[in-house]
């Protein structure tokens, strides 16, 4: 997908997760959406940085660095969110469109794909996106559901950051 696919994965996924992490329609909601918006779209878009550095869907589409994102928000208390972006750019890149991505560089140059996908200019690029991000937010959804809450507390992360330096 392109960087309009990925931005519009990004808004439909926060919209989508705040009413899965915070159901209704009233300000926590509202609050919820805005706390993560930003760090999903800001994931979602990283990925495709190494457009300007490295080899595109290679460089910085790889498991390496999705657990980067993983393991950041535990050792520094923060970004938790960001991953998701990330992560769901990867399955975008994967299932909607046609070339697939690098999932083990720089072990491998092997583009994994599946054949649900789309080129990028592809009339129904648009389609796939929304579609896919259904799924994903139905995903989303059975985890916070069944596995483990999305459901960060963080104001709560902020100022245990802040009271770690001092402020």
């Amino acid at each position: 997908m392109n960087k309009r696919g990925h931005v519009l994965n990004a808004l439909l996924l926060a919209l989508g997760l705040g009413f899965v992490i915070e159901p209704g329609l009233d300000m926590a909601t509202a609050r919820t959406t805005a706390q993560i918006t930003v760090p999903i779209v800001l994931g979602a878009l990283f990925p495709d940085v190494d457009t300007a550095f490295g080899r595109h869907r290679k460089t910085l589409h790889s498991l390496p660095v999705l657990g980067i994102f993983l393991a950041y928000p535990i050792v520094f208390g923060n970004l938790q969110y960001v991953w998701i972006g990330v992560l769901t750019h990867y399955v975008l890149d994967v299932v909607g469109s046609r070339r697939g991505i690098a999932l083990f560089h720089p072990l491998s140059d092997t583009e994994y794909g599946m054949p649900t996908g789309v080129t990028t200019s592809s009339k129904y690029a648009d389609l796939v996106t929304v579609v896919v991000t259904a799924v994903e937010l139905a995903v989303f959804w059975a985890i916070h559901t069944y596995v483990v809450t999305l459901d960060l507390d963080l104001s709560a992360a902020a100022s245990e950051a802040a009271a770690g330096l001092g402020i």
